[in-house]
């Protein structure tokens, strides 16, 4: 831990795993990219502390169903990124290497944002927790979209840079810097200590 690192409240904070799923993380899905299934072993590693500390993780799954984007305007992931996570199938399943069991909430989301016409606020705001450590895939996208959304709401978004899928490298120091610059804070998994309760 860093000198200046202040350890986490376990009674304040949760751990927001982001879209770790078969379709971004499996070398079989349709939108796999080497380094989010990288990143599941740092991720793991982040949840089961977590575990230990008695600190809430979270699971953010992108489902999309089949016909989502028919009747849209202009928002069309289909469009952007070919057909992927479609409800109901193996691509929108969580990786099977990340202790899922003992989730304490599951949110299901159809944007890049897990605050979007979701239950995750209400869910996080009923528990009174008000910090978050924001990791997953992919940095710049569902991540950044998500923590950014997280600051909005007056959360404390703290991203952490060595648990995050990305697809070229460029994009993981962009979210990172970014979100670092604009509304948030990063950290490293070395720097993450949760408080002991009393």
């Amino acid at each position: 831990m860093a000198p200046d690192a202040t350890p986490f409240d376990p009674t304040r904070t949760a751990v927001i795993v982001v879209d770790m799923q078969n379709g971004f993380c499996h070398p079989d899905g349709s939108l796999y990219a080497p380094p989010s299934e990288a990143a599941i072993e740092p991720v793991a590693t982040l949840v089961e502390r977590a575990g230990d500390a008695g600190v809430p993780v979270v699971y953010t799954r992108d489902v999309h169903p089949p016909g989502q984007f028919d009747d849209t305007h202009y928002y069309d992931e289909f469009d952007r990124w070919g057909e992927h996570v479609v409800e109901g199938s193996w691509e929108a399943e969580l990786v099977a290497d990340l202790p899922t069991d003992d989730a304490a909430h599951v949110v299901e989301k159809h944007t890049y944002d897990a605050f979007h016409q979701t239950e995750l606020d209400g869910w996080l705001d009923a528990r009174g927790i008000d910090d978050l450590l924001v990791c997953g895939t992919l940095a710049n996208v569902c991540v950044l979209h998500t923590a950014s959304s997280a600051g909005l709401r007056d959360y404390r978004p703290v991203i952490v840079s060595d648990a995050l899928g990305y697809i070229d490298a460029e994009h993981r120091e962009y979210a990172v810097d970014h979100a670092d610059w604009l509304f948030g804070e990063t950290t490293t998994l070395a720097d993450v200590v949760f408080a002991e309760n009393e």
